[in-house]
């Protein structure tokens, strides 16, 4: 399954988050065929038929790209007058 980029993925799940919530305060066709589009687009990166458990696989995704980020940076050489790495 190719996997979408995780700055593509946080973005398209805090755009639907923020129009859930936003279609929960008012009722807006266009709000509501948005949600409806991110939600598939979610569903079709994930590998998943529902949004709930889209939004679960994203967040975890973005997690292990976040540790992965994270574990890179930290593995690195310590850049030239910046001394040592400290991670934990």
């Amino acid at each position: 399954m190719l996997m979408p980029h995780p700055a593509t993925l946080r973005r398209l799940v805090e755009e639907y988050e923020s129009l859930k919530s936003y279609e929960g305060e008012q009722s807006d066709p266009q709000a509501t065929r948005r949600a409806q589009d991110l939600a598939y687009t979610l569903c079709v990166s994930t590998g998943t038929r529902d949004v709930r458990q889209a939004l679960e696989a994203a967040r975890r995704q973005l997690a292990a790209a976040q540790a992965t980020v994270t574990a890179e940076l930290c593995a690195g050489p310590a850049r030239e007058g910046r001394g040592v790495r400290h991670c934990s």
